[in-house]
């Protein structure tokens, strides 16, 4: 199986360049790697694998990117963190022209397995008010009320999943992620997500000596969050198995954003002074995984602290950051 041609599609953002590099560990020699921005700005770079800059919302380059593959891997999305998912809702939606394509070029192309990452933000809205969150349960994305925007388009390309298997026979296996985080990944700029954005805050408190940080919301916010390893074990997994509807695929280590903040100060060794933008995207009061049904199924959920993910993130945004901004502003 590992000379068979495996297709990564975002294969420049933070997962796909994970996932790239984990293909390789494995031992698969035939990769193609595929992501809309130039080479230059993917943040892992495989020089053995093919790598194609492709813009995956266009029909034709879906086929020449899954043309001859036995699997894809479909992490291509316009997205970012809530800065980004809540004032972009459009661009998050029309990612159903790389989802509806990529299946198509796949279905065509004769396919043997297609992997979707979907996200938790399919789960409905109602059971994610208050900070004191049921884990959600994959039942729970119904009745249907999902983040607006970049929500509807996940919920939408897992039903399209759902029919090319039942109308075509086609091996479509989907993960709904769960906050992935983790080194080599989006750090400042607008689409970070929480813990790189804690991480590089904390950073740069300290190292400017303005011990301050501001925090989106009231802090009181819950999450949990998944270390980019897990995934990537559980991207295997899932993918290789008889599981035919979406499955959760994060951590169930519940913290809140102040919660967060402590760990990222701790590991620097500061404390600072907090201020609270309430006017800034939060999304969801509350949202934590359940994993039992991952746990029944493939006998495995995470297990990655959020402390030992955190500190490793921190460490490789400190060297990112001083390297580019050096030791101080």
């Amino acid at each position: 199986m590992n000379d068979q041609l495996i297709v990564v599609a975002g294969a420049g953002g933070f997962i796909g360049g994970h996932l790239v590099a984990d293909l390789r560990r494995r031992g698969h020699t035939k990769i193609r790697a595929v992501d809309v921005k130039p080479l230059s700005e993917w943040y892992q770079v495989d020089k053995q694998a093919q790598n194609l800059v492709l813009d995956l919302n266009l029909r034709d380059n879906c086929y020449t990117a899954c043309k001859d593959a036995a699997e894809v891997y479909c992490l291509a999305a316009d997205m970012g963190g809530m800065g980004f998912i809540e004032t972009h809702k459009a661009a998050c939606m029309l990612t159903v022209l790389i989802s509806t394509h990529m299946l198509v070029a796949a279905r065509d192309c004769g396919v043997k397995r297609f992997f979707y990452s979907s996200s938790a933000c399919v789960y409905n809205a109602d059971k994610q008010k208050s900070e004191d969150v049921i884990p959600l349960k994959e039942a729970d994305a119904y009745p249907a009320m999902p983040e607006d925007g970049y929500g509807w388009e996940k919920l939408f390309t897992e039903r399209m999943c759902r029919h090319f298997r039942e109308d075509f026979g086609f091996q479509a296996r989907i993960a709904r992620f769960h906050n992935v985080y983790g080194p080599f990944g989006t750090w400042e700029g607008g689409r970070e997500k929480a813990p790189a954005a804690i991480c590089r805050k904390v950073i740069a408190a300290k190292l400017t000596g303005k011990h301050e940080i501001e925090i989106w919301g009231n802090g009181k916010q819950t999450r949990s969050f998944m270390y980019i390893d897990d995934c990537l074990k559980g991207i295997d997994m899932i993918t290789h198995s008889d599981i035919i509807e979406p499955l959760n695929l994060g951590s169930d280590e519940l913290v809140t954003i102040n919660g967060l903040v402590d760990i990222a100060e701790e590991i620097a060794g500061i404390k600072l002074k907090r201020h609270y933008k309430l006017d800034a995207p939060k999304g969801v009061n509350g949202r934590n995984s359940d994993n039992t049904l991952i746990q029944k199924l493939l006998g495995w959920a995470p297990p990655t602290r959020l402390r030992t993910g955190m500190e490793k993130t921190y460490h490789w945004i400190y060297d990112e950051y001083v390297a580019k901004y050096g030791p101080r502003k």
